[in-house]
C-alpha cells in the first residue's frame, strides 16, 4: 500500500508573503533550504512540530497550510 503524501500550500503562502525565498524560511524554522524543498514537493512529511513552525510563520491554522486528503 503506497502512502499518502501530505499536501501543503507552502508555495503559495510564501508568495503571497512578498515572494518570501525557500531559504528565507528554512531559516526562519531551523532545517535546511533542501529539507524545505522536500516538504514543499510533497516529498517529505514534517514533523508536527516543524508543521505547527511553518504555520506560525505564516500567522497561519495548521490546517489551512497541510491536508491530508482523504482516500
Amino acid at each position: 500500500m503506497k502512502a499518502t503524501a501530505i499536501q501543503n500550500n507552502i508555495r503559495r503562502l510564501r508568495f503571497e508573503a512578498n515572494e518570501m525565498s525557500q531559504a528565507t524560511l528554512a531559516e526562519k524554522i531551523g532545517v535546511t533550504r533542501q529539507t524545505l524543498n522536500a516538504i514543499e514537493a510533497a516529498k517529505y512529511s514534517p514533523t508536527l512540530e516543524l508543521a505547527f513552525k511553518i504555520a506560525l510563520v505564516f500567522g497561519e491554522p495548521i490546517d489551512a497550510v497541510f491536508q491530508y486528503p482523504a482516500d
